[in-house]
């Protein structure tokens, strides 16, 4: 009986040269080519150059060479076949019992900072290993097909069992390495159409919706505790990112509706990131995935304690958020406050301690916070998916339109940009009154998520009390009528920021002028569902 045969030709070089030597040990003949027979022959290991195997040479820098009848024949012929066997010694041609492929780098590629060349990164497609590797599953009961290094000892471990026979790898061991092998490819074209996507489609709306995770983690439980849940990393990143990216240090296991809350703390902390210079410090404060208080302050604890006065009551059980490393300091502010989870770039380590002393609290640290650009997020709905690009509120500042007899200043313009930022991540309709403090920028009332727009003035207006006094409204849409405009003057209201767009437009606008409101429209609504 012949030996059996392996075909190794591998980018991730880890465990190759022991799993190599334990084939070799085992009675089994290597093929190989490129770097991978390099490395090999350099470990002193005997292979088959395959190039020798199939009597052809490499062509093209490489880029034509596994691709061969020699090769695709040994790996697709079944062997309890007849007519495939005996074509394969007609041909001269060999069976293949092993395949071991790992693919270009393209998703590291993709992902480097700066990008790279459009030229480089194409020659980071694969095109022989995932043939390779759909050729060798297809075949699963004829041959073994391996995709990582961390699969490589569990076979030689099987193998040496028996006696170096590819029989010894059960039927059902080969049917889940080549589900594996056809996630693996199914994973790696995803990241290709995606990354051409945004360079050649310059990151728009694609035509079709392609999603493919990695391993999902069981969460504590779902919206309700009867329901089950988990998260899913997005695969089609080389690394990490968001909420993929967080380091959790102690507290419960995270549930469903830990990560919604997250998730609307990061996109604000990543949009305030634009707004904050280096000596301002974010702080959010998110319960049911709306902010109940924002605040941006040159120093971190005052940005929590103007966050937290926003909304006390609300933020009871909240996900609290900064986009600076959490100081002992702010720690010990915050400490006696009951939170579920508290998100951050980093925590020093005197802070880390002292919020971590209550076991249920969730210490999370984001590995990377970036600020946030537009991007192409997508939306499950019963019977299909929605699409839309979405990212920080692009107001042009110097296109707003001052609609009313008082002007706003530079400084009310200021309190309007970290207004808006806030707002445009509050459900719609939605309301928030902000204010100027000594050292930065604070919400005083947040309206959210009412189906009447005078509502969620009301629900700003209380959550204010005497702080609405001289404060900033701001609303994700135009004013129907001029009630809310009205109502605004009754709490003490100083100016006002909306998109416009209203049939009655004028009445607000008349309405302000006769209480001395200055107006602005900024042409873009805000809306958030």
């Amino acid at each position: 009986m012949n030996n059996p045969r392996a075909i190794l030709s591998v980018w991730n070089k880890e465990s190759l040269v022991p799993f190599a030597k334990s084939l070799v040990d085992l009675g089994w003949t290597i093929i190989s080519t490129g770097g991978t027979s390099r490395e090999l022959r350099n470990s002193g290991i005997e292979i088959i150059e395959l190039s020798e195997y199939t009597k052809h040479p490499e062509i093209f820098d490489g880029r034509v060479k596994t691709l061969h009848p020699a090769i695709h024949g040994g790996i697709l012929a079944r062997k309890s076949n007849t007519s495939d066997m005996s074509k394969l010694v007609e041909l001269g041609y060999s069976s293949i019992d092993l395949v071991c492929v790992n693919l270009y780098p393209f998703e590291e590629t993709s992902s480097r900072n700066p990008p790279v060349e459009e030229s480089e990164l194409i020659e980071m497609i694969d095109i022989g290993g995932p043939t390779m590797i759909r050729s060798a599953a297809k075949n699963f009961e004829d041959v073994i097909v391996l995709t990582n290094p961390n699969q490589y000892q569990n076979i030689i471990d099987d193998l040496t069992e028996h006696n170096g026979s590819p029989s010894g790898i059960t039927e059902e061991k080969r049917k889940k390495l080549a589900l594996e092998a056809f996630e693996r490819t199914s994973e790696y074209d995803l990241a290709i159409s995606t990354e051409l996507n945004r360079r050649f489609n310059n990151n728009q709306i694609p035509k079709k919706i392609k999603i493919s995770t990695k391993e999902g983690t069981r969460l504590r439980y779902g919206e309700n505790p009867h329901q089950p849940a988990s998260f899913y990393p997005d695969s089609s990143q080389y690394l990490e990112t968001g909420l993929a990216a967080i380091d959790q240090h102690s507290g419960k296991q995270l549930s469903f509706n830990n990560y919604l809350d997250l998730d609307g703390t990061l996109r604000i902390l990543r949009s305030l990131m634009i707004f904050c210079k280096e000596d301002r410090h974010g702080c959010v404060i998110v319960k049911h995935s709306n902010p109940s208080g924002v605040a941006v302050d040159a120093h971190q604890v005052k940005s929590w304690k103007n966050a937290l006065l926003s909304d006390p009551e609300s933020a009871f059980g909240c996900v609290i958020g900064f986009t600076h490393t959490v100081t002992k300091a702010t720690a010990e502010m915050i400490s006696e406050h009951f939170f579920e989870c508290i998100l951050a770039p980093d925590f020093e380590q005197d802070a880390l301690s002292l919020l971590s002393s209550k076991k249920n609290r969730r210490i999370i640290s984001i590995r990377e916070l970036k600020p946030r650009i537009d991007e192409v997020k997508f939306r499950q709905i019963e019977g299909g998916w929605l699409a839309q690009i979405q990212g920080p509120p692009s107001i042009e500042w110097d296109e707003v339109k001052s609609v009313t007899d008082n002007k706003m200043d530079e400084y009310e313009i200021e309190l309007a940009r970290f207004g808006i930022i806030v707002i445009s991540e509050v459900k719609s309709n939605a309301i928030i009154l902000v204010k100027k403090t000594d050292t930065g920028f604070t919400t005083v009332g947040i309206g959210p998520g009412q189906t009447s727009r005078i509502e969620a003035v009301k629900i700003a207006a209380r959550r204010a009390g005497k702080k609405s006094e001289k404060s900033m409204m701001i609303s994700d849409a135009f004013f129907p009528f001029k009630d809310a405009i009205d109502l605004a003057n009754e709490i003490g209201i100083s100016s006002i920021v909306q998109p416009g767009g209203s049939i009655r437009d004028q009445e607000s606008i008349d309405a302000a002028n006769e209480h001395g409101i200055s107006m602005i429209f900024t042409g873009k609504r805000l809306f958030l569902h």
